[in-house]
């Protein structure tokens, strides 16, 4: 009962007996909305230092349940955040993983405008008007216009975890996909020892998840499980 759109889509086609790529394709009108976008960080996480490995995970994963800027929202975050663990300076980070998209697709396109505005020196609120006027005709949960925000957040967040996540939530539209994405990232540039305390203690090391049997689980564990695979796959 927790799945929605394209993946509750996805799942439909499984019962009914498709196969990926149709799952992704039949009676699915969300399939180039946010939800592979959101299930990237973990393929950046088990890839440290290599967006081409990640960006591989994030191909296979998300042709279940998208298509096109679907798929190619999961690739870009993917490679941001396997690409965090070695850049700290967020441009270089966005033009680097910007690679792994498709020149010619409407996702690299806004990144691309993006990446101009920044370079352009124009303030923040400029910026997200721009974003929000040019992407506009999007659904407020489509990747295009999502995947822009966050890349706006990276930037002028300028490395600063609170302002990132804050820049992310307030220029609306997916606000907590797009706070949990830029905070991923920048997190991932920062590392654990240097993450705000006044974030981290309210967390109590406790994520709820709403896997049926798991209930609560450390944070620190999940992430030893991570590095578990990384050195399993090294």
């Amino acid at each position: 009962h927790l799945t929605y759109t394209a993946e509750r889509a996805a799942y439909r086609n499984l019962v009914i007996g498709l196969k990926p790529p149709e799952t992704a394709t039949f009676l699915n009108p969300y399939r180039e909305w946010i939800g592979a976008q959101i299930r990237a960080d973990l393929w950046g996480y088990v890839s440290p230092g290599d967006p081409e490995r990640a960006a591989e995970y994030a191909y296979r994963d998300p042709r279940l349940s998208h298509t096109k800027n679907g798929i190619y929202g999961e690739i870009f975050v993917a490679a941001l955040i396997a690409l965090a663990y070695v850049h700290e300076e967020p441009l270089k980070l966005v033009e680097e993983a910007a690679r792994a998209v498709p020149e010619r697709s409407r996702l690299a396109e806004a990144i691309r405008h993006v990446v101009a505005l920044y370079r352009k020196g124009l303030e923040w609120e400029e910026a997200v008007e721009e974003i929000l006027a040019r992407y506009g005709r999007y659904h407020p949960v489509h990747t295009v216009n999502n995947a822009a925000i966050v890349v706006a957040a990276l930037l002028w967040g300028e490395g600063d975890f609170a302002r990132t996540i804050t820049y992310a939530v307030l220029a609306g539209l997916d606000t907590d996909c797009n706070g949990a994405t830029a905070g991923s990232v920048v997190g991932l540039m920062l590392g654990a020892s240097r993450l705000p305390r006044e974030w981290v203690r309210p967390l109590n090391d406790t994520l709820a998840t709403g896997l049926s049997g798991l209930g609560e689980v450390r944070i620190s564990k999940l992430a030893e499980r991570t590095v578990g695979c990384i050195m399993a796959s090294a």
